[in-house]
């Protein structure tokens, strides 16, 4: 059974982020596929401190194991899929999904590229302003990690300020549902070749 992953990078437990990942969620589970959260964006992540030890030692992992970053990264791993998340924080995404993938980056491109092929897409959360720029810093993580962005019916953004207010955007969660849709006709694809 495949797997995704989502990668939260919103400080609130049950904000607006995780109600357009839980969207997405939704149609993933209707297709037999195993989802998972992890929530990031609470946590001290600290970022990349451009030591090169990960190409050094060649273990899939960052030299600092302060954190929680290598448990997540060895879940990207074992998924299929990555999603990750944001929401809009000063015109970008939150400072502990950046650190994350600042060091995914490394780490991935340092050790073989494990990542390269993976199924991933993004999601943002915005009040106001900032999505699309989220969105493509987000994917440009993707591309450069080698990692197939998967596309939806519109950019992968829902509007609202206070937590559930995202659900009151229906072209935002249809957007999700449809992300949803093709990720998992994607993971079909995939895993038949």
């Amino acid at each position: 059974m495949p797997k995704v992953l989502a990668i939260n990078g919103s400080p609130r437990i049950n904000g607006n982020t995780t109600a357009l990942i839980n969207t997405v969620f939704e149609v993933l589970n209707q297709n037999n596929i195993e989802t998972e959260m992890v929530q990031i964006g609470y946590r001290d992540l600290s970022g990349c401190k451009a030591c090169y030890s990960c190409r050094e030692f060649k273990n899939n992992a960052c030299i600092y194991y302060h954190d929680e970053f290598n448990e997540v990264f060895a879940k990207c791993i074992e998924a299929d899929g990555i999603i990750l998340a944001s929401p809009v924080y000063v015109g970008g995404m939150t400072a502990q999904l950046k650190a994350f993938i600042d060091r995914a980056c490394l780490v991935n491109r340092g050790n073989d590229q494990p990542l390269k092929r993976k199924i991933g897409a993004s999601i943002v959360a915005v009040r106001r302003n900032g999505a699309l720029e989220t969105f493509n810093a987000i994917n440009n993580f993707f591309t450069i990690s080698q990692i197939m962005i998967v596309s939806s019916s519109y950019w992968n953004q829902g509007i609202g300020r206070n937590p559930g207010e995202v659900m009151d955007d229906a072209e935002g969660i249809q957007t999700m549902k449809t992300l949803g849709e093709n990720m998992a006709w994607l993971l079909d694809k995939v895993s038949k070749t």
